[in-house]
């Protein structure tokens, strides 16, 4: 339901076992094989060769090229955070997930956490990791602190600052899109300030959320039609020649996913658009795990957004609105960002079509023509569903990611493989001896099974350790190396056949 706000009660449970009896292991089964389409068995072998030669540190290289922790100072100035890990595990080429994480300064303060799926290329979300934030924070000030800023920008004095970021040094990368999104941004306090009501306390941040999302979305599609208007049509003979990664076609025309995380005062709200997921780890009293949502996913497996979806629509269009579980047959998220091909209407983006080769060459090839069965534009929302959770001192951490990583673990694996790592409580792999399984053989096994028990953790970092077990899960806790090799060595090219780009924050909110 659009605008619906509440915690979450789905819940799973669980309880680590320490040990297990042997005469009651299952025989192991054969993990699953990389099979490759047809006609690419040279790269397959290439895959198999290079995964034989990764050593261990090779593999650690790539699995914490993108790895961040930020320990916050202790005392209400962490509003009940203490800690976060974050990393990201690219698939496409370039990687579409991008992430953000910032401490919010005026008073009463926050935390504030994002993840951002894109598709159709990654303008759109490198534009709003970039954007958002400041959105919700011009939603959340205080109209004094809003004329205060407006009279520094005015009189071009020094503008004091509202956010603290905390970035990994590639995320800095990105472009910010320059004077177009801080005119944009002006506009928006400016509108506030015209109305003229400071927000009530109760519900002012779901408030913010909605209308930071709302309103940044209305601007990405705005200052894209500016851009239309002002630039003229060119010939181009490379393609995507003369359009930056940053140009606001190039933005609104792409579309990405958001998750946020805002922490202030011991209370979480979430606010999701998509099928990127925040999923709470809580240790109950009797000892047991528990993995609870606290957002929906946006897509056709929810039965509520696809009776969003055909409400929003006359019965004329209930057969082809949603076709093969996607937004006119071809969107899977029903909630995003950008994507104004699924927003505009069908007139504008035929002119689009026909009268701009320039933005086509540069744009992905499912985005360069008009949706079958376009009658009644909108069909793709911006609207956030918010979930408001006070912080319990039974909930130990909070996963944030996109669909790359709920795609190959589930959610109480999720949480049971940062349990461990944090408890440093380790589930161990059954030995089934094989008939001809000699007694030095065992031994051996042993020996090695000891020294694992005995070793410090690998990953210090918590969304490292589930990168590592997402793709090496040996079936039972464990990691398999050779599996891992070989998903950390598919080529580009056939990587997005295994699995998503990957973006994991952990929030660690109470010691265990």
């Amino acid at each position: 339901m659009l605008g619906r706000t509440g915690t979450s009660s789905k819940r799973c449970r669980f309880k680590f076992q320490q040990h297990q009896s042997l005469s009651s292991s299952p025989i192991l089964p054969k993990l699953p094989s990389l099979q490759f389409p047809a006609g690419t068995a040279s790269r397959w072998s290439q895959v198999r060769q290079e995964a034989g030669q990764m050593s261990s540190a090779q593999i650690n290289r790539i699995l914490k090229a993108n790895e961040y922790s930020h320990t916050f100072p202790k005392g209400p100035a962490s509003h009940g955070v203490l800690s976060f890990h974050s990393n990201m595990l690219p698939s496409n080429n370039p990687c579409e997930d991008s992430r953000s994480s910032a401490t919010f300064l005026p008073a009463p303060g926050g935390t504030l956490f994002a993840v951002f799926d894109g598709h159709a290329g990654p303008a759109c979300a490198q534009a709003i990791s970039q954007r958002l934030f400041y959105y919700i924070t011009m939603a959340m000030l205080p109209l004094k602190m809003l004329e205060e800023l407006e009279w520094a920008v005015e009189n071009e004095r020094a503008v004091p600052q509202l956010l603290e970021w905390h970035k990994h040094p590639q995320d800095h990368s990105f472009q910010d899109g320059g004077s177009i999104s801080f005119h944009s941004l002006r506009n928006f306090w400016q509108e506030r300030l015209e109305d003229g009501e400071d927000q009530e306390d109760e519900g002012k941040v779901t408030s913010a959320l909605f209308s930071a999302f709302r309103r940044l979305d209305y601007d990405l599609s705005v200052e894209a039609q500016v851009h239309l208007s002002l630039s003229s049509p060119r010939r181009v003979s490379v393609p995507g020649e003369g359009l930056s990664s940053s140009s606001p076609l190039r933005v609104a025309l792409s579309g990405s996913t958001a998750c946020v995380v805002h922490v202030s005062s011991g209370v979480l709200h979430v606010a999701n658009l998509g099928d990127s997921r925040a999923v709470l780890g809580v240790l109950d009293e009797d000892g047991r795990w528990s993995a609870v949502s606290l957002t929906n996913d946006h897509n056709a497996q929810n039965p509520d957004e696809l009776q969003r979806i055909l409400e929003e629509h006359p019965p004329s269009e209930h057969k082809t609105v949603i076709r093969h579980d996607r937004l006119l047959g071809l969107l899977l998220p029903f909630r995003a960002f950008g994507d104004v091909r699924f927003k505009w209407s069908a007139e504008m983006l035929r002119q689009v079509y026909k009268s701009r080769p320039d933005v086509m060459s540069a744009v992905d090839d499912a985005v360069r023509t008009l949706p079958q069965h376009y009658m009644t534009p909108p069909y793709l929302s911006a609207l956030p569903e918010v979930t408001r959770h006070h912080i319990r001192p039974t909930d130990k951490f909070l996963v944030l990611a996109t669909d790359g990583l709920w795609e190959l673990m589930h959610r109480q694996t999720v949480i049971q493989r940062v349990a461990e790592q944090l408890t440093g409580l380790q589930q161990q792999r059954p030995i089934v001896p094989s008939e001809n399984m000699t007694l030095g053989s065992l031994q051996r096994l042993l020996l090695e099974r000891k020294g694992k028990v005995l070793s410090v953790l690998e990953d210090q970092n918590a969304a490292t350790h589930l990168l590592r077990h997402a793709l090496g899960d040996d079936g039972y806790g464990g990691v398999s190396p050779n599996r891992l090799a070989k998903m950390l060595s598919l080529p580009t090219e056939l990587a997005r056949r295994y699995r998503d780009d990957i973006t994991i924050t952990v929030i660690h909110l109470n010691e265990l």
